[in-house]
């Protein structure tokens, strides 16, 4: 009885923490906007409008997954949409203009993409400059390059192109096209490398602390570029995947995309000082998104603007539910070990050492405060030890 009740509280205790309550409560939201829906208006909890959330949206999800990499290490990418709409004018050039293949124009794009995010990426780190500041001019640069190459829409006739974009995969009562396979493909594969790999445990000890990870030995100027890198690829694959969705090239298309992926990773748990996030929080992210779109659509008599509306108060709680973790997570950490406390119950003697070490090192504690804290609680540990083996 006793086991199962700790395994219980266990549980609980870790979905109540401060890295995963964020994505807890947006797991929740998702379930209760989508219920909502499901309540107000006839047809709309179904599987078909469900998965017209990722129908819709699967350029959004694979652009978002990139952002999701750069925030957890501390970083920003506002060049996202201008890159996505750079690869969709370029492969309308490509495909309309020039005749090439499709299977020949996707790795281009793509490995443009990745090279725009590396040189990014290499110029926030070796010269020390801000990621925000730096992909501004990313995008304006995007943005540039676009009307350098058109400056009207170049509508995709190629029969390739087309056969892709109304390509219908069944599942149950509903369907999805090729772009939600490809976007749930990349969510597998980001989630493996967040969680799965040295490189994402790399991303998160850096945005954790990016000094801290340089003094471990950790490869954090690679590391920095990868992530830049990534971001560039994802925005490029999600560009490539907005060319099938809506058969076109623009320069003026994706416009504040940037702005809805970094809503959806916010939204989705990540937190925006970095070090803290999950993929998936992303998927549910773009998941309420959507969710709102298709709720003012079913209504039919509401603006638009009100998923702007609904967007930028969910965006200011999120933020408020994330600074209310960190003060609790420091509060926590303002108390101090709680092997200290539970050593000394155990003995007194262990409370006199304590006390003695603490009394040595408080003149050191001014300027290595951490360094003191540390060598606090291993001289704790260290006596307890002798202690009871003893």
């Amino acid at each position: 009885m006793k086991s199962h009740f700790s395994l219980g509280t266990s549980w609980i205790g870790r979905l109540l923490d401060a890295r995963t309550l964020p994505l807890m409560v947006t797991i929740f939201l998702f379930i209760a906007l989508f219920s909502f829906g499901g309540v107000m208006y006839t047809g709309f909890f179904s599987l078909q409008v469900l998965l017209d959330l990722l129908v819709d949206n699967a350029f959004l999800l694979i652009v978002a997954i990139g952002m999701t990499f750069v925030i957890i290490s501390g970083g920003i990418d506002l060049s996202v949409g201008a890159v996505v709409a750079l690869t969709t004018i370029l492969e309308a050039v490509m495909v309309q203009h020039w005749h090439w293949s499709v299977w020949v124009i996707i790795p281009i794009v793509l490995t443009i993409g990745a090279l725009f995010g590396a040189a990014m990426g290499w110029l926030i780190h070796h010269f020390r400059l801000q990621p925000f500041v730096i992909t501004l001019a990313g995008m304006f640069l995007a943005r540039g390059l676009c009307f350098l190459i058109s400056l009207e829409s170049i509508t995709i006739t190629d029969p390739t192109f087309s056969a892709i974009s109304q390509l219908r995969i069944g599942i149950g009562n509903g369907s999805v096209s090729a772009n939600v396979v490809i976007a749930l493909t990349m969510l597998v594969v980001a989630v493996y490398l967040a969680h799965g790999t040295r490189f994402g445990r790399n991303v998160y000890a850096i945005g954790g602390n990016e000094r801290s990870a340089l003094l471990m030995g950790l490869p954090v100027a690679r590391t920095k570029v990868l992530v830049y890198t990534f971001s560039g690829f994802c925005s490029a694959l999600g560009g490539v995947v907005f060319t099938f969705y809506v058969l076109s090239g623009y320069g003026l298309q994706a416009q504040g995309m940037e702005l809805d992926a970094i809503a959806a990773t916010v939204i989705g748990g990540t937190l925006l000082t970095g070090g803290v996030g999950y993929v998936v929080g992303s998927l549910f992210g773009v998941g309420i998104l959507g969710t709102i779109q298709s709720l003012i659509t079913f209504d039919g008599s509401l603006s638009s603007w009100w998923t702007r509306i609904v967007i930028g108060a969910l965006l200011c709680l999120f933020c408020m539910l994330q600074r209310l973790m960190e003060r609790r997570t420091r509060r926590r950490a303002d108390v101090g070990p709680p092997a200290a406390a539970a050593a000394a119950a155990l003995n007194p003697s262990v409370a006199a050492g304590t006390a003695a070490l603490g009394a040595g090192v408080e003149p050191l504690r001014a300027g290595t405060q951490p360094l003191a804290q540390a060598k606090l609680t291993l001289g704790v540990v260290a006596m307890a030890t002798v202690d009871t083996t003893g």
